[in-house]
């Protein structure tokens, strides 16, 4: 029987375009090597009409950013009636909103960090919050726009105020959570294993550290305690389902294990569209549950549906 028509959204308009590039390709590679017909259609604002035409069976989202993974490409695919990969309208418009998500984890009894959401004009010469704390835009990804405020820090971040500031005038104010950075994918109704990422030569996971080769070490299995490990497998399910999320989600958590073992964990976010690049976790932590990156990105196109 002939293999799916798979049409694989890449590039877009955000400010994630390289990274929804680098994520797209190696996926199209990979289906195009397990046998299916594969499409690669770099998104433009004539997106809906590039799809009417093409009809495929199955479109693979591998956008990131906004219009990617906010529920938007998702809401044209779903009045357009193609199946698709990933998280549908709702659950990707909440995970994008970092506000929003935090309400539904904590309502679920996931741990999170204390914030507030501001208007970036309204945090002036004033700290919202003691030091040490992060800023971040509430509906960006891959670290874009992530300020850390260090503890004796003088003042807020003057840039905000700026035209430098492109993410966007709504910000989230969070505190800073001191500990080793770890992450849990998800596939299905199944968490696969932690990894816990070391950035190298950078002071925390930012861009570079996630996509330039060698910006950080990934020891998958995480070198944690076994009911820690667990405890984050449990709460990365948990924020996957309360969010009604579908196919492939990863969890970023912080864990500040430096008085004791059992420390503090804090969920931070979930990425509706995790990176499918070379470099990226959900690939690895999937080889480490012994499906290959081919196996993978298979399973998640057989996962498509419409609605999702």
């Amino acid at each position: 029987m002939a293999k799916k028509h798979v049409a694989v959204l890449m590039g877009g308009f955000s400010s994630e375009r390289p990274v929804s590039l680098a994520s797209g390709n190696p996926c199209a590679d990979a289906l195009e090597a397990e046998g299916y017909r594969v499409t690669r259609v770099d998104v433009g604002r004539d997106v809906g009409e590039v799809l009417r035409d093409l009809r495929p069976d199955v479109a693979f989202n591998a956008l990131h950013g906004p219009f990617g993974e906010d529920g938007t490409i998702q809401g044209v695919l779903e009045f357009l009636e193609i199946p698709y990969t990933h998280s549908g309208v709702l659950a990707s418009a909440l995970a994008m909103d970092k506000k929003q998500a935090k309400i539904i984890a904590k309502a679920a009894g996931i741990p999170v960090a204390q914030s507030r959401v501001m208007n970036r004009f309204d945090i002036g010469n004033v700290h919202p919050m003691e030091p040490p704390y992060v800023v971040k835009p509430v509906a960006e990804g891959s670290s874009f726009g992530v300020v850390i405020v260090k503890e004796g820090q003088a003042n807020p971040p003057q840039m905000l105020a700026t035209s430098e500031w492109r993410y966007g005038d709504v910000v989230m104010v969070e505190r800073f959570v001191h500990g080793r950075e770890l992450t849990c994918a998800v596939m299905g109704d199944v968490a696969l294993g932690v990894t816990e990422i070391v950035p190298v030569g950078h002071s925390f996971y930012d861009y570079d550290a996630k996509y330039v080769e060698g910006g950080s070490k990934h020891v998958c299995p995480a070198e944690i305690s076994p009911n820690i490990y667990q405890k984050i497998q449990t709460l990365s399910l948990k924020a996957h389902q309360a969010i009604g999320c579908r196919g492939v989600t990863r969890s970023d958590f912080r864990y500040d294990d430096r008085h004791s073992e059992n420390g503090e964990l804090i969920w931070l976010e979930i990425n509706t569209q995790p990176g499918m690049t070379p470099t990226s976790l959900v690939p690895e932590l999937a080889a480490h549950a012994g499906h290959g990156f081919g196996e993978l990105v298979s399973w998640m196109v057989e996962d498509a549906s419409c609605p999702r």
